[in-house]
């Protein structure tokens, strides 16, 4: 049986320091604060990113350097046979883009799969850990690939972003509808169904922004999800940009409260939303799990 390393990126949430918890290996996402290059996890903490952001640095995201990509690829071969790779969805960063182009070289065809599986945060961290249960099961690299892409659409996503400050300098709204939205204390409601990062819907605060956001999961796990939590394969996912944890801990509370027979994983947003989203965000889902 090959030794397969399961890889992923930061963005799933699971931070470099976790890598011996779950047992398997992040690379960290590259942060540009102020023109100035940071990795996720590694030289800039949670804390210094937002205290950072709401400072006022101009905060840019950008994908690993191939470099450092292949670099990560050559330590892990010298101690297993095969690389399963599961990077943030394709669809809202070059970075898988890029690491299948790396993974067709001749020194890396048959040992290195990239898998396109279109999630970020917790559904990619649940993935992550999916890939590790089957590498364990006995698969190789080229099954756990066909499995976690196959599976790939079994999650949804919606996000609540309490300022519109960071979307209008990301450029994804005006600055007039940022100046609108901020005096009728409008909270967009975003959702990512596979590669795309959409708008859903608007609400006045964040509680019926949250409130938005639980019945759409309603609705989604009653209709699409329906089998997957009649066959105990459905998880509950939230994660946030900084917050107070009293504010977190009633989100994750009421959030409970509406599934009681569906377990919650919990993992932070990424600096990478975080740069777009700010500091108060919430995001609440639900994805298979094996």
């Amino acid at each position: 049986m090959p030794e397969i390393a399961i890889m992923t990126d930061s963005n799933c949430g699971i931070m470099p320091s976790e890598q011996e918890k779950y047992g398997i290996h992040v690379l960290p996402m590259p942060i540009i604060i102020d023109g100035k290059t940071y990795f996720e996890g590694v030289d800039i903490s949670t804390e210094e990113f937002y205290k950072k952001q709401i400072s006022g640095s101009v905060i840019t995201t950008s994908q690993p350097s191939p470099g450092d990509v292949t670099s990560m690829w050559d330590d892990l071969l010298k101690e297993y046979d095969e690389i399963v790779f599961i990077p943030m969805s394709s669809g809202l960063s070059n970075t898988c883009q890029t690491a299948l182009l790396l993974a067709d070289d001749e020194a890396y065809r048959g040992k290195v799969f990239v898998v396109n599986n279109h999630r970020i945060s917790v559904t990619q961290a649940l993935s992550v850990l999916d890939a590790k249960v089957l590498s364990e099961e006995g698969r190789t690299a080229a099954e756990i690939l066909d499995i976690l892409e196959k599976e790939a659409m079994d999650a949804t996503i919606y996000i609540a972003v309490d300022t519109l400050e960071y979307l209008k300098k990301g450029g994804r709204i005006t600055a007039a509808a940022a100046a609108i939205g901020t005096v009728l204390k409008l909270k967009p409601v975003l959702t990512i169904q596979g590669d795309k990062l959409d708008s859903y819907a608007k609400a006045r605060g964040m509680k019926s922004a949250f409130r938005v956001m639980l019945d759409a999961l309603k609705t989604d796990i009653a209709s699409r999800f329906s089998h997957l939590e009649e066959q105990g394969h459905l998880k509950l996912g939230i994660a946030n940009t900084m917050m107070e944890p009293e504010k977190l801990e009633q989100f994750k509370n009421e959030l409970q409260k509406a599934f009681p027979n569906l377990e919650l994983v919990y993992f932070p947003l990424t600096m990478s939303i975080g740069t777009h989203v700010g500091p108060g965000g919430l995001g609440i889902g639900a994805v298979r799990f094996r």
